[in-house]
């Protein structure tokens, strides 16, 4: 068994030292800073993080073999500065529901590699879900969304510049702090709030997901998406990303095609089975990514079944390895049973990180506790039956393979 305690930040103990990796401090960071007078936050306006072709990186990022698990060895680039320098100043300024401190981690034994987190407080004090019924609800204005939040919490607004190739018109993302942070560096990115979206995944917040990773040098910054009735909380469209300093499962666990012209590829391993789709970065190849996905997502949506996905720096499909070179971008999708509302009583709840491999544990006892059987048993309840399954991947086959006529 491994167990370390990663020292991210502990603003709680020491309110003035607060590491979000080793930060460069220059003139661009304090655009994205907020005045020290709470009642100028609103007429400040949101400051753009305007980024090209050439920001996006693909090649080159890899984990560090001597010690992949310190965020602070790596370089930053210009969206992991902006980012950890906002994130840092919100953090000093308490507009966190808690402070994140020390989370206590652990490699559970076994093959699968899961990184378990001690988390208590999210477990406790995140925002209850909404009364959600369906996969396919529409948004509700009266219930919390992300116009109802307080101006501090919006960092900056993702603008991409025309060089960037796209079919899709430019939308503009926010990229928020998520006050009840899973990890460090924890934000949601939003599109236009002010449209009412429902979390019904989109191309242009996908694209922006990428293409998030892509502008971070940080191998385990990650993006995902929750479905309604797969642990969306609010039903607003919106993606989460953050940075876990610590390999995934998903990486580079092998897949296999599943049709002649590798359309569409699965990845059958531990924790749960998933489908892969793979880009080797911007240009044509994302763009077909991005439709392919969407298209899956609107099928899963349409037919009511919950989905998560997850987004992370990865190895073609294949016969890989968990070391395998990260070489593109990993888009894995998992089709799931409905869960509404929050399960009491378990170690973990079952979502977009937890299917990739990554356990946040609500309490000390079960941390202590949990063994890779007893993670696997508890996310494979959350998977669909085995003829429904079949179903939905024959479906999805055949959808990419139209998409390809």
């Amino acid at each position: 068994m491994s167990s370390t305690v990663h020292s991210y930040f502990d603003s709680c103990n020491h309110p003035g030292k607060v590491s979000c990796m080793a930060l460069p401090h220059d003139s661009n960071e304090s655009s994205y800073l907020l005045p020290p007078n709470s009642k100028d936050w609103e007429g400040q306006g949101i400051p753009d993080f305007v980024y090209g072709q050439k920001d996006l990186v693909v090649e080159g990022i890899q984990w560090l073999r001597k010690a992949p698990g310190i965020l602070d060895t790596l370089p930053l680039s210009r969206f992991d500065s902006a980012l950890c320098s906002a994130w840092r100043q919100r953090v000093e300024l308490g507009l966190f529901r808690y402070c994140l401190g020390d989370l206590q981690t652990r490699t559970l034994p076994g093959a699968v590699g899961f990184v378990a987190q001690l988390n208590v407080e999210r477990g406790v004090q995140r925002r209850r879900p909404q009364n959600i019924k369906s996969v396919r609800q529409a948004f509700d204005p009266e219930q919390f969304n992300f116009n109802k939040i307080r101006p501090g919490e919006v960092l900056f607004r993702l603008h991409r510049e025309p060089d960037l190739p796209s079919a899709l018109q430019q939308e503009d993302i926010l990229v928020v702090i998520n006050v009840s942070p899973l990890e460090l560096g924890h934000v949601l990115l939003v599109p236009e709030p002010a449209r009412g979206l429902p979390q019904r995944l989109l191309p242009g917040v996908l694209r922006a997901g990428v293409e998030a990773v892509l502008l971070s040098l940080h191998p385990g910054f990650r993006v995902g998406f929750n479905s309604l009735g797969g642990l969306a909380s609010v039903n607003h469209l919106h993606l989460h990303g953050y940075y876990l300093a610590h390999r995934l499962p998903v990486e580079g666990a092998p897949s296999e095609p599943l049709d002649p012209e590798s359309h569409l590829h699965l990845v059958r391993a531990l924790p749960a089975p998933g489908f892969l789709f793979y880009t080797s970065g911007p240009g044509p190849d994302l763009e077909a990514l991005i439709s392919k996905v969407c298209r899956a997502t609107d099928y899963l949506t349409d037919h009511e079944i919950a989905h998560n996905l997850f987004v992370t720096r990865g190895a073609p499909p294949g016969k890989t390895s968990p070391s395998s070179a990260l070489t593109g971008v990993r888009v894995i999708l998992w089709a799931r049973k409905s869960s509404f509302g929050m399960k009491e009583g378990e170690a973990f709840n079952v979502a977009l990180c937890e299917l990739a491999g990554h356990l946040p544990v609500k309490t000390s006892q079960d941390f202590s506790s949990l063994t890779e059987a007893a993670a696997v048993a508890l996310i494979q309840d959350c998977l669909l039956p085995p003829a429904q399954a079949e179903e939905v991947q024959a479906a999805l086959v055949a959808l990419m393979s139209q998409e390809e006529q």
